[in-house]
């Protein structure tokens, strides 16, 4: 199973999860944004001398796209048409920028924090 989609999973019992366990799910949470950004850190290329750094690691970004993804399904079954709309509607933008971001990192025209 992919990080990414862990991260989902783990967002949607965290929305169920009584707050006891809520500590437990969230270090789980940060050991998977960990592993990401260290995957990732190992594929970039050089970035460019001018190239801008971005305010988030990109394990930061998929952890957002994950809880946005985890809020959109559980839209599904108990939000009104508006609500729905506007929850995938952030899920949907999240991704785009997302797709932008990967973009620029993978040219070396920005670099996340904590990269070269």
């Amino acid at each position: 199973m992919s990080a990414a989609h862990a991260l989902t999973e783990l967002h949607e019992r965290r929305l169920a999860a009584p707050p006891d366990q809520l500590t437990e799910l969230d270090a789980v949470r940060t050991h998977l944004v960990h592993q990401i950004d260290c995957w990732i850190t190992a594929q970039l290329p050089p970035s460019h001398g001018a190239a801008r750094v971005h305010t988030e690691t990109l394990g930061a970004v998929i952890d957002r796209l994950a809880l946005l993804t985890a809020h959109a399904y559980a839209a599904l079954s108990k939000a009104s048409g508006h609500e729905l709309a506007v929850v995938w509607e952030n899920l949907a933008e999240l991704a785009v920028g997302y797709e932008d971001l990967a973009s620029e990192v993978s040219t070396g025209r920005r670099r996340l924090p904590g990269t070269h």
